[in-house]
């Protein structure tokens, strides 16, 4: 163990990019409160990277990076890894492992992923492919289908095939992780004009069947030390009669401040159902960490018929809002949820076989480039 500084990595190219800065000062401030050293890290909408000064508040990314923000660049090589824009000599920052807020887009999506495996920075978060699957609605959903594992019919927003099952239909962004430019449709002619139309399914729709009485729950995840699951929280929402937990209700809602709508907003924790539908609910989240191979902090959103008891996944998370660290209070502090996913990122590093291991086979035997290209 070096002892450097973690990193606390959070905004970044997403919908969800304010959500992502509250996000990632909550954890700074738990790590730091500690006596913990950590860097920093703002992914600004613009795609520019900055160490922004430790203990920042919410208002000071009203227009950008706070002042007293340090300009960044990402290096791949041949010295990787966060250095400071204008330094002499490498001017790397030395970091022992990184905390992603990301949510949404490329940085919960397997992108983040992608860019700290190149740089060497050991980071939580889950692998590249396995955030790509928890952000694809529609092959998360597949999966869920392939595992066995309860789920609602979801299908592609297509011209050239229908879903299969009649409307009402629930229309989602099919690369998404929030509840940003959900819509609910009697048909399946309006989705369509829909997935066309909005800014948020014109680069992919997915239709679930619309089923109001649906109510919706949460349950966290996490696969260090060992394989955990949480108790089962039941969001509470509004008044309004649209069968959707809205963006608002499910992170502005609580009242002001960095907390708002992440760890204060309305629940009931545990939720207030008979022990079988807790058991189940556990259940389900092991085996969605089964299949997935997520790792770190992950929550899984259910659903539930009240009536039938029926109990469906619906989406996963792989970096929630708040890290989900008040689904662990009751049983572990905060900043030991945040150590031990740092461990787990620095000392369980899952690495994949790289190139080069050929031994020059197909490249001695691949002939002259010319040959190759008659025909084509």
């Amino acid at each position: 163990m070096s002892n450097a500084p973690w990193a606390v990595v959070f905004g970044g190219p997403s919908p969800e990019h304010e959500i992502s800065i509250l996000t990632g000062l909550q954890a700074e401030r738990v790590l730091t409160g500690a006596g913990d050293s950590v860097h920093p890290i703002y992914w600004a909408p613009s795609g520019e990277w900055f160490l922004v000064p430790n203990g920042t508040e919410a208002k000071d990314y009203l227009e950008g990076a706070p002042k007293g923000s340090k300009p960044l660049e990402v290096r791949l090589s041949p010295d990787p890894g966060f250095a400071a824009k204008k330094s002499f000599g490498s001017g790397v920052l030395d970091i022992e492992a990184a905390l992603l807020c990301f949510h949404g887009g490329t940085g919960e999506g397997g992108g983040a992923a992608a860019i700290f495996d190149a740089m060497g920075i050991p980071a939580t978060g889950s692998t590249l492919f396995a955030g790509a699957v928890g952000m694809d609605k529609l092959a998360f959903g597949g999966l869920m289908e392939s595992a066995g594992i309860p789920t609602l019919q979801r299908r592609a927003v297509s011209d050239v095939s229908e879903p299969g099952f009649a409307g009402p239909y629930i229309v989602k962004p099919r690369f998404g992780g929030s509840s940003i430019g959900i819509e609910i449709v009697d048909d399946l002619a309006t989705a369509r004009a829909l997935a066309k139309n909005s800014p948020h399914l014109k680069n992919g729709a997915v239709v679930e069947p619309y089923r109001p009485a649906l109510v919706d729950l949460n349950i966290g995840f996490r696969t260090f030390p060992s394989l955990e699951v949480t108790d089962l929280e039941k969001p509470l929402r509004g008044g309004g009669e649209s069968g959707l937990y809205s963006y608002a209700e499910k992170y502005l809602a609580g009242g002001a401040g960095s907390e708002a709508g992440l760890s204060s907003a309305p629940r009931e924790f545990p939720a207030n159902y008979p022990a079988p539908i807790h058991e189940k609910a556990t259940e389900l989240a092991t085996a969605v960490a089964d299949v997935t191979r997520l790792t770190g902090l992950v929550r899984v959103d259910l659903l539930l018929d009240e009536k039938s008891g029926e109990l469906f996944v619906n989406e996963v998370n792989s970096i929630p809002g708040a890290l989900s660290l008040y689904l662990w209070a009751p049983k572990h502090p905060a900043l030991t949820v945040l150590r031990d996913a740092l461990t787990e990122a620095r000392d369980r590093r899952v690495v994949f076989p790289q190139a080069g291991h050929g031994g020059g086979v197909a490249l001695r035997a691949a002939g002259g480039i010319s040959a190759k290209l008659l025909g084509l």
